[in-house]
């Protein structure tokens, strides 16, 4: 197939009824809702799939299934007919009150605490910022960013370059790291820090991280040896297994004290040795979204006032 010339435009009517089938599932619902003959619409995404150059659909059963090439274009026909909504709605109402929306993608191992302290200014915002996190693995994550289908990730390690297209990290915080635990395992180690944790049950993250890493290397040239009670990718869930006395936990100092509070933990020691880092990655070199500005604004501030 021949594909969009740098003088030709694409048919919206066309990708309206390609984006309608796909949602619905099946030409019959499809053409049942727009009110459009079977025959028509059919003839419609051909015309589509001639012009895009690939084929958008393939044989599923009684229905119709997505290619890989479409949902790549179901994904920006929803954010375009999605925004067109948006403009309906926009104009119905007094100019200055449309809600800004912000994507963002949140790694996996990256501390929901620290997530959502960095995520503050978006819910104090002026005008209102309607906020969507999405959570996954950070290549993921990263090649959504770059599609602009993300505006921002929050990842605790950077991206190497050219491995998803054009993006750029914004170091936001740098924290040395503290170690947690339920009062009644504390009352069980014996010495005093680093050595404690020597022997003592130890919740750890994944060998994938790069704090795991930094850790054990910390905790070899300390000469102790934790015990590995359980790995996470989720430092959310591990955070649920230490209340429990499972065992000792590594967070981050800038949400030590609000670990304490809000889990029961008490500290166990913290060391300057192992720092981890916070970055934003955006497709931007320069931050263009409100909300997004109005974030790393607060982190500055927060970075200078200590």
């Amino acid at each position: 197939m021949e594909a969009l010339s740098g003088t030709e435009f694409l048919n919206y009517h066309h990708l309206r009824y390609f984006w309608t089938v796909a949602k619905e599932g099946s030409l019959r619902r499809a053409s049942d809702k727009l009110k459009v003959s079977q025959p028509s619409m059919s003839t419609q995404i051909k015309l589509l799939e001639a012009a895009l150059g690939e084929a958008l659909f393939r044989p599923s059963g009684r229905s119709l299934a997505l290619t890989e090439f479409g949902q790549l274009v179901f994904g920006y026909a929803e954010e375009i007919f999605t925004l067109g909504s948006e403009i309906l709605r926009a104009t119905k109402h007094a100019p200055g009150v449309r809600t800004l929306k912000l994507h963002v993608g949140i790694v996996d191992s990256f501390p929901k605490l620290m997530s959502y302290d960095i995520l503050r200014p978006v819910f104090e915002h002026q005008p209102p910022v309607h906020l969507t996190c999405h959570e996954g693995k950070l290549l993921d994550l990263v090649s959504q960013v770059s599609t602009h289908r993300i505006d921002v990730v929050l990842s605790d390690e950077p991206v190497s370059p050219g491995l998803t297209g054009k993006v750029f990290n914004h170091l936001l915080e740098t924290s040395e790291i503290g170690f947690c635990a339920m009062p009644s395992l504390a009352r069980q180690l014996k010495g005093r820090f680093p050595r404690n944790l020597d022997g003592a049950p130890m919740l750890l993250p994944t060998q994938n991280c790069s704090l795991r890493r930094d850790l054990e290397n910390w905790f070899r040239n300390a000469g102790i040896q934790p015990r590995v009670v359980a790995e996470f990718e989720d430092g959310a869930l591990a955070k649920i297994a230490a209340t429990s006395g499972l065992g000792i936990i590594a967070l981050p100092g800038v949400v030590v004290s609000e670990a304490v509070e809000r889990y029961g933990f008490v500290p166990v020691g913290r060391t300057k040795q192992v720092e981890t880092r916070f970055y934003a990655i955006t497709a931007e070199r320069r931050f263009a979204h409100p909300a997004v500005i109005a974030i790393t604004a607060r982190r500055r501030k927060s970075k200078t006032s200590r």
